[in-house]
This record gives C-alpha cells, sequence and structure tokens, in this order.
C-alpha cells in the first residue's frame, strides 16, 4: 500500500529539490533580493512563498493517495472529511497568491523594462485566468477541480467537461489558472516574483505528472484530462 501512496513521489522529491537549488541559485542577485515589506526581506517573502507552494501541493498529494487507496479521509471524519479537507485546500492555495502578491511589492521596480508593457503583459495575463476561474465554477465546479471524484464514487461517472475555457484545452487549471500568479510580478516589474511565478507554474504540472495524472489512471482506469477528473 506504500508504494501506491508514494507512486511516483521521487519525480516530485527531485523536481522540487531541483526548483530549490535553481531559486537558491538565483535568490542571492541583487534585483531578486531587493527591497522588503512589514520588516521582512524579499529574500523572506520568496521563501514563504516557496514554502506555501510547497506545503498546498504535499498536502494535496498526502490526502488525496491516503483517501484513494486507504479511505483514511472518510473513515475518521466521516462525511465531512472532504469539507475539512477542501477548506485547508482554499485556505493554502490563497496564501500561495497571498505571498506571491507581497513578494511582488517588496521586491517592486526592480525589472528595468517599460511599465506600459509590463502592465499590459499583466492584464493579458489575468484576462485568460478570469476565464478559467468562471469556467471552473460554471461547468466544471470547485469540488471536482479540488480532487473530489478521491472521495466520492459518483463523480467518477461525470462526463468530459468541454465547455468554457476547457474546449481549448483539457488541463485549464494548469495551463491558464496559474497566469494569475505573473500577475503581480509583472504588474509591479518585480524580478523575485516573476521568478516566483515561474517556479510555481513548473511545480504545478510536477503534481500533474506525479500525483493527478497516475491517479487518474487508478481511478478511471485510463488517460484523462484535468476536465474530467
Amino acid at each position: 500500500m506504500a508504494g501506491l501512496i508514494f507512486e511516483k513521489q521521487w519525480m516530485h522529491v527531485l523536481s522540487l529539490a531541483s526548483l530549490i537549488a535553481v531559486l537558491l541559485l538565483i535568490s542571492g542577485n541583487g534585483s531578486m533580493c531587493a527591497g522588503s515589506l512589514w520588516g521582512l526581506s524579499s529574500t523572506v517573502w520568496l521563501w514563504l512563498a516557496v514554502a506555501a507552494a510547497a506545503a498546498h501541493q504535499i498536502f494535496v498529494w498526502f490526502c488525496w493517495r491516503v483517501q484513494l487507496h486507504l479511505g483514511l479521509l472518510t473513515k475518521i471524519f466521516g462525511a465531512r472529511g472532504f469539507a475539512l479537507y477542501a477548506v485547508i485546500f482554499a485556505a493554502l492555495g490563497i496564501l500561495r497568491v497571498i505571498f506571491v502578491f507581497m513578494l511582488a511589492f517588496s521586491n517592486r521596480d526592480t525589472l528595468l523594462l517599460n511599465e506600459i508593457v509590463l502592465r499590459t503583459g499583466a492584464v493579458l495575463m489575468l484576462i485568460p485566468a478570469v476565464y478559467l476561474f468562471y469556467s471552473v465554477r460554471r461547468y466544471f465546479s470547485f469540488k471536482r477541480a479540488m480532487g473530489i471524484d478521491h472521495f466520492d464514487a459518483a463523480y467518477r461517472s461525470m462526463p468530459f467537461v468541454k465547455e468554457g475555457i476547457f474546449r481549448f484545452t483539457g488541463n485549464g487549471m494548469y495551463t491558464f489558472g496559474f497566469f494569475l500568479l505573473w500577475v503581480p510580478g509583472l504588474w509591479y516589474a518585480s524580478t523575485a516574483a516573476l521568478a516566483v511565478a515561474l517556479f510555481n507554474h513548473i511545480y504545478i504540472w510536477v503534481h500533474y505528472y506525479s500525483t493527478e495524472l497516475p491517479d487518474i489512471r487508478r481511478i478511471y482506469g485510463k488517460d484523462k484530462n484535468a476536465s474530467g477528473s
């Protein structure tokens, strides 16, 4: 059973360690560590943002796997198992975004590019991110986005979602949702926030290949895009 719970997590650990190593190498750069907010340096905000991302994805891996293979959360908490998981999931996800915004403000004006170009880029990133969350709310549901199919077998027979942004990609959350984390770095011209946005965008795909895709194959018996899981 441990083999199922830790399936593909070598990929998760190795990828996370590699991403952190790269950030360590570049975080000493003058523009990356410039600035502070509320008495905390930009370096501190950077690592808080990284820690929030890691905590979020490790939490999801653990809950999904122990629930899928052991039914542990519903055994302990009963019908409230998913609700408790969802509250912590949402809190960590919101914290993940907040820390990137705090980092961007702390490290603002360190990217020496035209402000109009950067803020135009921020708006262009925001538009598909907003459309993604609208599409999730209207067509997909946040419960399914959080992985309720690990908790409730009734969701496993639902059809693929091919409306809204999911007309263009089955992995809308990972492709477009994480554009949101690029917005603060572009808006405030922050090199550190853009580096963390890139970290987040790569790291969420690590989650997909190391955790979500193996779970999809076990739950559905075949590859299935994210809009159906």
